[in-house]
């Protein structure tokens, strides 16, 4: 069962812009992890974290954005997370992004659960349950 979608918005930073004025493309990125991010933190979870079997981490495996359009500086613009595919080890995010209800772009972003393996590195694992029960509940208010 897919998580909810999960819609935050961002004003756009004149740091965010480029010399036209334009939201420079890696912007989205960083609006993608911030997504992630909140909707993690609003079910309670992080992409750095811990249980009773030791340090959990989240790197990114892949990442692609599709742009339509633009966003300028003070526009707001509307994020839509969803979970696209949740898998033993990872997870794939879908976002839409939109200003003034017109679509401007499109990604994708893919995370593995990752273990701390005792000799500074870390390994891929299993997503665990209560991960994944979490990852699906409704988000605290």
């Amino acid at each position: 069962m897919a998580a909810p979608i999960f819609t935050t918005s961002r004003i756009v930073e004149f740091r965010d812009t480029d010399a036209a004025g334009i939201v420079h493309f890696s912007v989205f990125l960083q609006y993608m992890e911030q997504a992630e991010h909140e909707f993690l933190r609003k079910r309670g979870l992080s992409v750095m974290g811990s249980d009773e079997h030791g340090t959990l981490a989240w790197p990114r495996v892949a990442v692609n954005c599709d742009y339509r359009g633009s966003a300028r500086f003070e526009d707001t613009v509307e994020i839509e997370l969803s979970v696209d595919r949740l898998g033993d080890k990872s997870i794939r995010y879908r976002f839409v992004f939109r200003v003034a209800g017109v679509e401007i772009a499109t990604g994708t972003m893919t995370t593995v659960c990752c273990r701390e393996d005792g000799q500074g590195g870390y390994q891929s694992t299993a997503i665990p349950e209560w991960f994944r029960n979490k990852l699906n509940a409704s988000p605290r208010p």
